[in-house]
């Protein structure tokens, strides 16, 4: 594994992680609606910003990587 290979190792590894968990919370959860995801997604936004104490690279990974799932999870559901 390269000096890097680990960074995107654990960026896939959070981003298919978060992903399924929204696909199955969608699946069993009918409370869950897009306003929920987006809600999230928008807090997210926010944590993303307040790094005034530093999160550190691998927190920074994993906030990138929850993001970019929430938000391919809310642009699939709107195609629908």
């Amino acid at each position: 594994m390269t000096s890097t290979a680990w960074r995107d190792e654990k960026y896939r590894e959070v981003f298919e992680s978060v992903l399924s968990g929204l696909e199955g919370r969608r699946t069993i959860d009918p409370d869950f609606g897009l306003s929920d995801a987006e809600g999230t997604l928008e807090h997210l936004y926010i944590q993303e910003g307040n790094d005034m104490g530093g999160r550190g690279e691998v927190q920074d990974i994993i906030l990138a990587a929850t993001v970019a799932a929430y938000e391919q999870f809310i642009a699939e559901w709107k195609k629908e």
